[in-house]
């Protein structure tokens, strides 16, 4: 069976174990351990009955309940078939201008999205070797390196297009708000993927939603599938201009979210309960986490503000992930779709305390 480019493939992981999907113990993909809420699946089951009918194709009801929660207008905001669906539609728009601007390693669909569109790639490699220190918990947000500046002179100026994540994938590095801002008067396009940046409380957040209706040229990504558990159901939402969100409308499918996904997304919404849970969770699990993985002879986890770690070994990863699979039945995220890292890193994602225990036991040898 092919390797997975995406974490989270049980189906692969189990034909490698032996075992049923079910058996594994996933950390491949970064998606919450503490959900779905209750609250979601409580809308889901409220909903099962207007399965005979299409969706609102305006989604009137989840764009209100965006606009509610992020305290913006609901024409500022498109709800999508997960954020995968609305960075195609981004890839067409940057394909437009004389070229993107990629921090690199870059998650994999970025390219996948710019391939194909034959947009013009230019990259900005990330140095690795900057820790901002060596504990588990984040000290604050970084500022974006200045190493994009020398790339603006490759391309016309105010014709080409930047596109990054917030917290930063697979790094885990959380960059200042005020440290991107700059790049908006030099950027034609600046598209920030902040498909994990729920995962930080409100006081530490570094959002650029706020500052969204002040900039023509700001799009962000927001993905609802990894806080609230929910990447089965395929939900994300764009924020930009509404005369940008008009014209991608028009070129996608009349019905990108189902009914069951919308409910779930606006009852998820409004879990103050979940949301608060979540944030009292992550930073010792996280810290749990990063100190075992510290211990361990040939490992280096790299500080992370997210739910995931990037781990440096100094072993193949790859030969580790199937070891890991064929006698512990774990699945953990290799790094060979991020073509800077290879085969010395992987990613795993923060789970509850005992499976990121059972994880340590078993990269121990214990």
């Amino acid at each position: 069976m092919r390797q997975p480019a995406h974490g989270g493939n049980l189906a692969w992981a189990a034909a490698l174990a032996s075992c049923p999907p079910d058996a594994i113990l996933d950390f491949s993909a970064s998606i919450s351990p503490l959900g779905p809420p209750n609250s979601a699946i409580a809308a889901i089951k409220s909903q099962i009955g207007n399965l005979k009918h299409y969706p609102d194709p305006n989604y009137s009801e989840l764009r209100l309940a965006l606009s509610h929660f992020h305290q913006l207008p609901p024409e500022w905001i498109l709800p999508g078939n997960g954020s995968a669906e609305l960075l195609t539609l981004i890839g067409r728009e940057l394909a437009q201008l004389a070229a993107t601007t990629l921090i690199t390693p870059a998650f994999g669909d970025y390219y996948r999205t710019l391939r194909a569109y034959n947009a013009k790639v230019l990259e900005c490699p990330f140095d690795l070797g900057r820790q901002e220190g060596q504990r588990g918990i984040i000290e604050g947000a970084s500022p974006l390196p200045i190493f994009l500046s020398p790339h603006l002179h490759l391309s016309p100026p105010g014709r080409s297009g930047l596109l990054l994540n917030n917290p930063h994938n697979p790094t885990g590095k959380i960059f200042s708000r005020d440290s991107i801002l700059p790049y908006l008067e030099q950027f034609a396009l600046v598209v920030v993927d902040e498909a994990f940046m729920d995962f930080l409380p409100p006081n530490e957040e570094q959002s650029l939603i706020p500052v969204v209706q002040e900039y023509a040229n700001l799009v962000v990504l927001r993905s609802l599938t990894k806080f609230y558990s929910l990447p089965g159901l395929r939900l994300g939402y764009a924020i930009a201009h509404p005369d940008c969100l008009a014209k991608w409308q028009l070129w996608r499918d009349p019905w990108p979210v189902n009914t069951l996904a919308a409910a779930a997304a606006i009852a998820a919404l409004q879990d103050t309960e979940f949301q608060q849970q979540t944030w009292t969770w992550l930073p010792p699990a996280r810290n749990q986490l990063f100190q075992g993985l510290a211990e361990i002879p040939g490992l280096q986890p790299q500080v992370s503000a997210a739910n995931f770690l990037l781990v440096e070994s100094q072993e193949s990863t790859l030969q580790l992930q199937q070891q890991l699979l064929k006698y512990h039945q774990i699945l953990i995220r290799d790094c060979l779709s991020f073509k800077e890292l290879g085969d010395r890193f992987f990613r795993v994602a923060v789970r509850e305390e005992s499976d990121n225990q059972r994880l340590l036991t078993a990269l121990s040898g214990e």
